[in-house]
C-alpha cells in the first residue's frame, strides 16, 4: 500500500526553520517563524496565563470529557471578545477547536453542510494553509485581489469588482485585522464597503479573526467582524488565543456561528458538533480552561490586556524603526509601509531570488514570498538588516 505514496511537498516554513537551526552564523535573523518573539528572541508565557494555570491545577480534580463543544465558559468569553459585549447572543454559537485552524477546518464542514455548491473566496495572497483546509473539506475555492507588492497596500478597488462577481450565496473568507501574510488591512470605510456589498450580493462572510490585539487594539481590531455583524442575516467566525495569549502549542481556538435566529443557531451548532465528532470528538482541554480563567476574572484580564498592549506597541515600535532604517540605507521611501501595517506580519515585496540571496550571503531568513515576522526584527540591528536587503535589490 506504502509503496505507492509519494513524498508530501515540504512545508516551506518548517523547512526555513531546519535551515536556520543549521546555520552556523552567529548574526544570523530569524524572520521566518509566525509566533511572537520578545527583545530576546523567546516566546514567553504570559503573566496571566501562568497564573491561571495554577489556579487549574490546584481546583482542577478531573480529567474526565466536557462534551463535544468544549469548555461553555470559554466558549461564552470567546463570543463576547469577538462580536462585543452589545451583541445578540441569541443569535450566536460558539464551539471550542483545536486551535484557530482546528476552527477554520470545522466551520469549512459546516459550510460543507449547508452551502456543498457554494465558492469560498479567499484573498490574493492569503495565509497559506486557508487553502488546504478549505480543499480539505471539499469546498470550490477561487480568489479575490488583495495586495499590490509594487505599493505596499490593499487593491481594494480590484477586490470589489472581483466580489462583485461572486454568486449569491458564496463565502468571502475576510482576515478580521492584522492580514497574514502581508500586514496591509482594510479601513473603516473599506470594512463598511464590503458590508454594503455582503448584504447586496446575498453573500456569506466568514470572518478569520487569529490576532485581535495585535493590531489597533482588542477593540479597534474586531471592527470590520461588528460591522458585518451588525447588518449581516448570517456569518461564521474562526478565532485564535495562539497569538493574543500566546498558548501556540495548547491549541485554542473557537469556531462560532451568526444565525436569523436562536433556533437557527441551534441547528447549526448542532451540525458543526457532529462534524466536530466526526473529526476530532473532544477538544483539548488545559489552555481553553486558562484563557476562561483570564477573561473571567477582572485582575488577571486587566494584567493580560496590560502586557498584549505592550506586544502590540513593541510590535508597532519595530515597524517603524524598520522602515526609518530602510529609507536611510535606500535613500528611498519604498519600504515605508511597513510602518502602516499593522500585526505580526509585512510582505516586504522581494522576489524568491532576492530572499534566496538574504539567506545564503547575509544569514537573514524569511519566507520566500518576503513574508517577514516583525516580531522577530533585531532591535539593536536595524540598519544591518536594512543594509543586507538593500544589498540585494535589483
Amino acid at each position: 500500500m506504502f509503496e505507492d505514496l509519494q513524498p508530501a511537498p515540504a512545508d516551506k516554513i518548517l523547512a526555513l526553520i531546519g535551515l536556520y537551526r543549521a546555520d552556523p552564523r552567529t548574526n544570523k535573523v530569524d524572520l521566518g517563524v509566525g509566533v511572537y518573539k520578545d527583545r530576546d528572541g523567546k516566546t514567553p508565557v504570559m503573566r496571566a496565563v501562568r497564573e491561571a494555570e495554577k489556579r487549574l491545577l490546584n481546583s482542577q480534580d478531573t480529567k474526565t470529557y466536557l462534551g463535544l463543544a468544549g469548555d461553555a465558559g470559554f466558549n461564552a468569553v470567546m463570543a463576547k471578545l469577538a462580536f462585543g459585549p452589545g451583541a445578540d447572543m441569541t443569535r450566536i454559537r460558539a464551539a471550542q477547536a483545536p486551535g484557530g485552524s482546528g476552527a477554520l477546518r470545522l466551520v469549512a464542514e459546516l459550510l460543507k453542510r449547508t452551502r456543498a455548491d457554494a465558492t469560498v473566496w479567499l484573498s490574493d495572497p492569503t495565509w497559506p494553509n486557508h487553502m488546504p483546509v478549505m480543499r480539505a473539506a471539499g469546498l470550490q475555492i477561487r480568489e479575490y485581489p488583495y495586495f499590490d507588492a509594487a505599493s505596499g497596500f490593499v487593491r481594494f478597488d480590484d477586490m470589489l469588482a472581483a466580489l462583485l462577481t461572486a454568486e449569491r450565496g458564496d463565502v468571502v473568507l475576510l482576515h478580521g485585522c492584522c492580514h497574514n501574510p502581508t500586514g496591509a488591512n482594510l479601513d473603516a470605510a473599506q470594512w463598511q464597503a464590503v458590508t454594503d456589498l455582503v448584504v447586496e450580493r446575498g453573500l456569506l462572510p466568514f470572518v478569520d479573526i487569529a490576532y485581535q490585539g495585535f493590531g489597533d487594539g482588542l477593540e479597534a481590531d474586531a471592527l470590520g467582524l461588528r460591522l458585518l455583524a451588525a447588518k449581516v442575516p448570517e456569518m461564521v467566525v474562526a478565532s485564535s488565543c495562539s497569538k493574543n495569549f500566546a498558548v501556540y502549542r495548547d491549541r485554542v481556538g473557537a469556531a462560532m456561528v451568526l444565525a436569523r435566529d436562536s433556533a437557527q443557531a441551534d441547528v447549526a451548532m448542532s451540525q458543526m458538533l457532529s462534524a466536530a465528532r466526526a473529526m476530532y470528538s473532544m477538544p483539548p482541554d488545559h489552555g481553553a480552561a486558562a484563557v476562561r480563567i483570564v477573561l473571567e476574572d477582572a485582575s488577571l484580564r486587566a494584567d493580560w490586556e496590560a502586557e498584549l498592549e505592550e506586544m502590540r506597541l513593541r510590535m508597532l515600535r519595530l515597524r517603524v524603526q524598520f522602515a526609518e532604517a530602510l529609507r536611510r540605507q535606500s535613500n528611498s521611501d519604498r519600504f515605508d509601509f511597513v510602518a502602516s501595517h499593522r500585526g505580526m506580519f509585512s510582505r516586504l515585496g522581494l522576489t524568491e531570488g532576492q530572499v534566496e540571496r538574504l539567506r545564503a550571503e547575509h544569514g537573514v531568513y524569511m519566507v520566500g514570498d518576503s513574508r517577514i515576522n516583525v516580531a522577530g526584527l533585531p532591535e539593536d540591528g536595524m540598519d544591518d538588516l536594512a543594509k543586507a536587503i538593500v544589498s540585494v535589490l535589483d
